[in-house]
């Protein structure tokens, strides 16, 4: 960790920390208090509905809140769809700042739906901070790795995944009913959302724009010195200016990258292949139906509803701690051996998980890292947002499957996942190449090697 300095932590804390705020904290926010939030439904935004059967057997209120829930990922996909033009258009710290305006919208309309008994409003406030996460988890990533020292890009790419295990378990223990979870605490748990925003955009702009965006972008060469210079402290930046320079000069020749060319580019193709069967790999895991409904798996594991909630505090604990050793790991071990031995585990599990359910009658970290290693600067936002967009997708048809799944195939359902995972294990193991300290000209060139 020689590398990293005080203003470099600050501008990793800054726009890192609470960018990736939005996107955990608004994945798990709604596990918790669902069982409220439909009854709240139930009883006053749908005025129609039949008041004389529960509010969970109630088919208007289950469909209404799987929009709820799966709009988010809607919006994810939307904004991963505007990382590319974003990134390039305003630059990506600015196109952080930009995009906190969403974060206010969407807590206004969230925390304002029960006094108007408004479901629209809350489903519009989750497509709002869903497209902010969409262009947080395509911009930040970006930013990272064109700050971050060659010898710590690695660990410092891993911080935005860890920020996201770490707000997945501050909503579920927020969601508590003994804490928000409650039928009044429900709106101030939604729009808390509005606070790291705030902290966002009081600390951001002291950090500087990201020093390959304003001279490979821009063409401003003392001011990508100045950034670089504010980013490194006492270190010099010679060596680092001197291949951003080289960078810039093989940009000349070849013109920015655009979605057609990078799907009609041989050179580009098998890195764009690898990224979005990465992050297809990354969500039909099933990762996020542990998530997503993670009470209901060990509900049916004969678990009481107590120790269920503190059984899912558990998983998000460890979820955490298995971040923080990747972050420590990342490297000296590699991103491919991660990604495989994470993988393996999951397999392990996975199988382990139908097995025990059997005897029972009731019953991401690497991969945002990889992709903005893959490719150059001309190539990176729109390979980003082809990623970012498969991401969401991915993740919105498992969230949208699973139950159904369930009630189709019962424990079954974890031998897809099981097939799926081994599936991915086998592509990571003889497609995906190691990148751990090597240079994007340098990975750049094994790709033409391959061809």
């Amino acid at each position: 960790m020689a590398d990293l300095n005080a203003k470099l932590a600050f501008a990793v804390i800054s726009s890192a920390c609470w960018s990736a705020f939005q996107h955990g904290y608004n994945t798990g926010v709604l596990n918790a208090p669902q069982a409220v939030m439909s009854d709240w439904l139930h009883k006053y935004a749908l005025s129609d509905t039949n008041l004389t059967i529960n509010a969970n057997a109630d088919p208007k209120v289950t469909s209404i809140w799987s929009i709820a829930v799966s709009i988010y990922c809607v919006g994810g996909m939307i904004g991963g769809l505007l990382t590319g033009f974003i990134a390039d258009r305003v630059g990506r710290k600015n196109g952080l700042l930009l995009n906190n305006a969403l974060v206010f919208f969407a807590a206004i309309l969230e925390g304002f739906s029960k006094p108007a008994n408004s479901a629209e409003m809350l489903i519009m406030g989750r497509l709002l901070i869903g497209i902010n996460s969409g262009l947080n988890a395509g911009l930040v990533p970006i930013y990272l790795a064109e700050i971050s020292p060659l010898s710590l890009r690695g660990s410092i790419g891993t911080v935005y995944q860890l920020v996201i295990t770490i707000t997945i378990l501050l909503s579920q223990i927020l969601g508590l009913e003994s804490i928000l979870g409650t039928p009044n605490g429900w709106p101030y748990l939604l729009a808390l959302t509005a606070i790291p925003a705030a902290i966002q955009l009081a600390t951001l702009p002291f950090c500087p724009e990201s020093p390959k965006f304003l001279l490979l972008n821009r063409g401003r060469d003392s001011d990508a010195q100045s950034a670089l210079n504010w980013l490194r402290g006492n270190v010099a930046v010679r060596g680092e200016m001197e291949e951003m320079h080289q960078e810039a000069e093989k940009n000349k020749v070849s013109k920015k990258v655009t979605l057609r060319e990078l799907f009609s580019n041989r050179q580009l193709r098998q890195p764009l292949i690898i990224a979005m069967i990465v992050m297809i790999a990354q969500q039909l895991s099933g990762i996020n139906v542990v998530i997503f409904f993670s009470t209901d798996i060990f509900l049916n594991a004969n678990i009481s509803d107590r120790y269920s909630q503190y059984a899912t505090l558990g998983m998000g604990a460890m979820n955490v701690v298995m971040t923080v050793v990747s972050l420590i790991l990342v490297e000296c071990a590699g991103r491919k051996t991660l990604l495989l031995t994470g993988f393996i585990g999951m397999f392990i599990t996975t199988v382990g998980l139908f097995i025990t359910n059997q005897y029972d009658d009731n019953n991401k970290t690497i991969t945002w890292l990889l992709v903005t290693e893959l490719f150059n600067q001309s190539a990176r936002p729109a390979a980003t947002a082809v990623a970012v967009t498969v991401n969401w997708t991915a993740n919105f048809i498992v969230g949208l499957s699973f139950l159904p799944l369930s009630l189709a195939l019962g424990s079954y359902t974890f031998i897809i996942f099981a097939v799926l995972q081994l599936i991915f294990i086998v592509f990571i193991a003889f497609k995906v190449p190691e990148t751990k300290n090597k240079t994007i000209e340098e990975i750049t060139a094994m790709f033409r090697q391959q061809m």
